[in-house]
């Protein structure tokens, strides 16, 4: 084997290493026809759950799940299931084979199996007993299976759906986006925005991990509504939900401060000049930011809380950036003032 070659093996493994499945997506249809694309597609195999999902925040592209399936414990949440479904989505299409359809029927039967009957979609399924029971918009991950079964609707890669789980996975999108609509949450009869996560049965803001309460939330809130923005055909209740949003990002825009990452630290400077920002989490009370330590203590400044959470989490962001411009556009779209 000569150097190239060598040199041409070395190179691929390097970007297989640290390829995800929406990374690898943009292959060309030849990579999957190829030996790498075929091994890819039984790596990802391996790691698919007895129930159907996958597990978040591992490797499923790179090397083959080395214990038992019974040990697998797949989620919706950090991008899990939808992005290896579509991968292997894609792989049948292009090779036509049958282990990679039938990985995502079993697939794609499990996210309309988790749904529950008020639209909402629990942290992964079966749910349990604690907090990811409850519906969860927390780093996107109902956003993303509504936009999962959006698009297996339309996409080529999902052409051997049957006629009866098209009509199931039509339903359950429109089923999502009513829920999203009855989770507004009203504050003194006033339409706002989002928490990260919903009781599963009151539809509540609920709590979920120590530092993570009930509140408002920017970062889920900005893309709970860009994807409303993207819907179609709004109607009337989605049109109100979006507006009511957009407001209370214009609101709670937090002026005259940059943030500052630097030193191993994280600060909150005064800036005139700084464009501005959001906090993660609003009190559902006051509507103030706050800021919390893993003894689950609210506190006003984030100075206030430790190093280690002042440092690993995102407390601050520019979410109501993305709001405001992806709002304009969709007042042009829909012909709104």
């Amino acid at each position: 084997m000569n150097v190239l070659r060598l040199l041409a093996i070395a190179l691929a493994t390097l970007s297989l290493a640290t390829a995800s499945p929406d990374e690898l997506l943009k292959k060309p249809d030849a990579w999957f026809r190829s030996g790498e694309g075929r091994e890819t597609a039984a790596i990802v195999l391996s790691w698919q759950s007895p129930e159907g999902s996958w597990p978040k925040n591992k490797d499923t592209c790179r090397k083959p799940y080395p214990g038992p399936p019974e040990d697998l414990h797949g989620t919706f949440d950090n991008k899990a299931t939808t992005g290896e479904l579509r991968l292997l989505a894609r792989a049948w299409r292009i090779t036509g084979e049958d282990r990679c359809r039938d990985a995502v029927l079993k697939g794609f039967d499990h996210i309309l199996e988790a749904q529950y009957h008020n639209g909402g979609w629990p942290q992964y399924f079966p749910p349990g007993k604690k907090y990811p029971r409850h519906i969860t918009y927390n780093d996107g991950s109902m956003v993303r299976l509504l936009e999962f079964l959006r698009d297996s609707l339309r996409s080529d890669d999902f052409a051997f759906l049957d006629s009866k789980r098209r009509r199931a996975a039509g339903q359950a999108y429109q089923r999502g986006i009513a829920c999203i609509v009855d989770c507004q949450v009203k504050v003194n009869g006033k339409a706002t925005v989002w928490c990260a996560q919903h009781d599963e049965i009151t539809l509540a803001p609920a709590d979920a991990r120590s530092y993570e309460l009930a509140s408002l939330s920017g970062s889920e809130s900005a893309g709970i509504l860009r994807f409303l923005m993207r819907v179609e055909k709004p109607s009337r209740e989605v049109i109100r939900c979006i507006e009511a949003g957009v407001a209370w990002f214009e609101e709670a825009a937090i002026h005259g401060i940059r943030i500052d990452r630097s030193g191993g630290d994280c600060r909150v400077v005064p800036d005139r000049k700084a464009k501005p920002v959001w906090a993660r989490f609003y009190d559902l009370g006051t509507g103030k930011p706050y800021f919390c330590d893993r003894d689950g203590i609210k506190k006003d400044k984030l100075s206030d809380i430790g190093k280690e959470r002042r440092t690993g989490y995102a407390w601050y962001g520019n979410w109501g950036e993305s709001v405001a411009s992806d709002h304009a556009k969709w007042k042009k779209r829909h012909e709104l003032r």
